[in-house]
């Protein structure tokens, strides 16, 4: 009875009904079958209800709604009950190639919360389920346990069978002597007990002999009494005794049911390594009919770049995983062009002494390394002089003083700044790093030699590849950099003049606080300039903080007009609340030559930990005005970009998304980037490089607003942080004076009926630009002059 009510889940006479209805003969154990329509409720029969399975039917299926995450909630699935295994797949279709998850029922425990509502568990894993209607859940409930007490009576068929297993490996053997040494010493306590009964048993018959052959009363009491003591004796020997056989049959039972999980999972692995290698093999042939498939390669003389390894096994995965229930979710990049790399054997490509600048054309014998620009790519020193004609650089600070260790309760400050916006939420010091914001927009400068090398290049295709290189560059600094740069103030300046030393100089100012916006203006006597305005929107989400930066960034080289814009991707940092700091980089950035209309789409994969890519990778293409690909780009943005000359390409086969890739077949990549190593002692100063190490040493002639003149910023990097809180909350509270008298001002000026400008930059100015249409601050001049004379008459006082 107990059995019948939990499978008719507490729905009384309708539940039996329903059980009655859906089982046609439990006694056979026979499972209907259940067909399913995509927008039915799992009805195949005319009124709704399944029609019965044939004889000796084992498979059970139908629409089930999974919980999946808290994001997307429960899920339609197509769920298979067959062999005691459930599976699921998203739909019909993929029951021929992908199964997105299975359990097995005969160590799962069935559950039923409500009317609708099924729970599966096995060990770690847990399927919470729901029906349509208490009748089609009532449907699966049954079957279900039919379906596990038929797994249970297999298995242990299994067992009874076992002989033929291969010996036990020597950490079975150790793993089962211990439970076995246990089992022996309750055997020995089992006999031991044994023996005491039958001692004390044939004592208490001999008392009771010698009780029948008593003749005078008075001896009675004495031998009723010796009675009484040999039974109280037999009592305590049989209770030990049977708590003893209690602690047999307990601990025999719990090790049963452990061996029984361990053999389990034991046989999980196996099916999980055989689908393993089932996949590889399925790859290992599809990468085989790519490579067959491009024209011109011939046999033998192929290797799959580590480019088409990474990415054949990410698109394989996409085919046959499992969803990534617990994982965070992005975008999915529509656009993102699916290709496969293969590099070709040099040895059967002639080489000549003609520059790369015909790179183009396509044409093998354009990839001279030693003739043409990229033979200075490889050089990572940052030390190294860049130029003849540049003065020998000045020898600046290596090192700051080695961060605190100061304890701060993160929880009890981030609670209340949920959904806010990050720049108007009072941080102390404690999540900074004492640079600003304006001084990390010029680290992006870094790698500049990267630009320096662009212009030496005679091919707008080949110069895009180094644009593109730099572009990445500037996200290598970040890795480890998980703490915030102070907000600027209003009005705040950073300049960093290289010009003497490295050839170029550039000014960064501060030119909206609300929404926070940045100009940066570089000029570069090399024969380039850079210029961009960036505003950061941010968002704290509690477990993670998405950083946006927003606007273009414009490069232009002198000699040949070439003018490039793009945007940055997205910055993620993870595990805000709980857990160690980390930083990702997702999204797509497009790099257009507005003159040649050549375009590079480099996209940066988000990190996933089911995945099995390389970590921060980014790849691309860079294609001209006609859309013809020229070179494949490839590497991480932490590390290193190569560049892959693109000889041929062709469509291989299609993926299960029904995109077509296309097989490139390149020759051998060349590094056109490479991330310069961290000084010594990094981690104890913010991850700084030695770029970052210099950004904040003090220099003289600087206008008064400039980043290095900030106290609160000087004073955290001297390591007196308690003294930096009280210095920053004192320029806030100054800021947020001088914003309401403009506000006053405004409201003055509106009711008198004049015009007011509100705050104007001093170094930059409003202009629409020509190439994007938008709206951008750029360098209207007179800075670099106002030094020379060192007038800073304009600059207001926001220290």
């Amino acid at each position: 009875m107990g059995k019948a009510a939990a499978l008719c889940g507490g729905g009384g006479t309708r539940g039996l009904v329903s059980l009655l209805s859906a089982v046609p003969c439990l006694a056979c154990h026979e499972l209907p079958a259940m067909s399913a329509e995509p927008g039915g409720r799992g009805g195949g029969g005319p009124a709704g209800g399944p029609p019965a399975a044939p004889p000796g039917s084992d498979t059970y299926k139908g629409w089930l709604f999974k919980w999946t995450n808290y994001l997307k909630g429960y899920q339609r699935r197509w769920f298979v009950l067959s062999n005691g295994l459930l599976s699921y797949y998203r739909t019909q279709a993929e029951m021929a190639h992908t199964c997105r998850g299975t359990i097995n029922l005969s160590t799962a425990h069935i559950d039923t919360e409500d009317s609708c509502n099924i729970v599966l568990s096995n060990g770690g894993r847990t399927y919470h389920l729901k029906a349509n209607s208490e009748v089609e859940r009532q449907r699966w409930v049954t079957a279900l346990e039919l379906a596990k007490a038929k797994a249970i009576r297999m298995r242990n068929n299994q067992s009874d069978d076992s002989g033929d297993e291969e010996p036990a490996s020597q950490s079975d053997k150790s793993e089962l002597h211990g439970p076995l040494k246990t089992l022996s010493s309750k055997l020995e306590d089992l006999s031991t007990c044994n023996e005491l009964i039958a001692k004390h048993g044939a004592a208490l018959q001999r008392s009771l002999s010698e009780l029948e052959n008593l003749r005078l009363p008075a001896d009675s009491g004495e031998k009723i009494k010796a009675v009484n003591e040999r039974a109280t004796l037999f009592r305590i020997t049989s209770n030990a005794m049977i708590n003893a056989c209690r602690d047999f049959l307990d601990l025999a039972e719990s090790h049963s049911r452990k061996w029984q999980r361990l053999l389990q999972h034991e046989r999980e692995q196996r099916i999980r390594l055989e689908e393993t290698i089932e996949q590889l093999a399925k790859q290992h042939n599809s990468l085989e009919r790519a490579c067959r498939g491009a024209p011109g390669l011939a046999a033998g003389t192929a290797s799959i770049s580590s480019t088409a390894k990474a990415g054949s096994v990410q698109s394989a995965k996409g085919e046959a995983s499992d969803e990534d229930e617990e994982t965070e979710y992005f975008d999915a990049m529509e656009d993102a062009p699916a290709f496969i790399t293969v590099t070709a054997d040099p040895k059967h490509h002639r080489r000549s002494g003609s520059n790369l600048s015909g790179a183009s054309e396509g044409h093998p014998e354009d990839w001279n390394l030693e003739d043409s620009v990229f033979e200075s790519s490889n050089q990572s020193s940052y030390n190294e002089s860049m130029g003849k004609d540049l003065l020998p650089r000045k020898r600046r600070r290596t090192r700051i003083p080695d961060k605190p260790n100061y304890s701060l309760n993160l929880w009890s400050i981030m609670k209340n700044c949920i959904g806010k916006e990050l720049s108007k939420i009072p941080m102390p010091v404690n999540f900074n790093e004492p640079l600003s914001m304006l001084q990390r927009l010029t680290e992006d400068l870094e790698y500049h030699e990267l630009l320096d090398k662009a212009v030496k290049c005679e091919s707008s295709t080949e110069q895009m590849c180094f644009v593109a290189a730099f572009s990445v560059s500037s996200y290598s600094t970040t890795v480890h950099r998980t703490a915030k740069p102070f907000n600027p103030l209003l009005g705040e300046t950073f300049e960093l003049d290289r010009l003497e030393e490295l050839g170029f100089r550039s000014l960064c100012e501060q030119v909206s606080h609300h929404p926070p916006a940045a100009a940066h203006h570089v000029y570069s006597r090399r024969g380039w300039t850079l210029w961009q305005e960036i505003t950061i929107a941010s968002k704290f989400r509690g477990k993670y903080l998405s950083i946006m930066p927003l606007g273009a960034i414009h490069l232009e080289f002198h000699s040949s007009g070439n003018h490039y814009v793009w945007r940055k991707v997205t910055s993620t940092v993870h595990n805000i609340i709980v857990g160690k700091l980390w930083i990702d980089q997702s999204g797509e950035i497009e790099i257009v030559n507005h003159k040649s209309k050549d375009k590079c789409q480099l996209k940066f994969t988000p990190y996933s930990y089911f995945s099995r890519d390389v970590p921060r990778k980014v790849t691309g293409v860079v294609s001209d005005a006609d859309g013809k690909a020229h070179y494949v780009m490839s590497g991480t943005w932490d590390e290193k970009m190569e560049c892959s000359k693109i000889l041929h390409s062709s469509h291989g086969s299609t993926s299960t998304e029904g995109k077509q890739k296309t097989v490139y077949q390149t020759l051998s990549p060349k590094v056109l980037w490479r991330k310069y190593p961290l000084p010594e002692n990094a981690e104890n100063m913010y991850f700084f490089s030695e770029l970052a190490l210099t950004l904040n040493e003090p220099e003289e002639r600087v206008a008064p607003t400039d980043s290095r003149l900030r106290p609160d910023q000087r004073l955290m990097e001297s390591g007196r942080w308690d003294e930096a809180n009280v210095e920053k909350q004192r320029l806030e509270e100054k800021q947020r004076a001088v914003r309401r008298r403009r506000e006053a001002e405004a409201v003055e000026a509106l009711e008198e009926g004049k015009d007011y400008e509100g705050y104007i930059p001093l170094w930059f100015e409003r202009k629409v630009d020509a190439v994007t249409g938008e709206l951008i601050c750029v360098y209207k001049g007179g800075y670099w002059e106002a030094k020379d004379k060192q007038d800073w008459s304009v600059c207001p006082d926001i220290f």
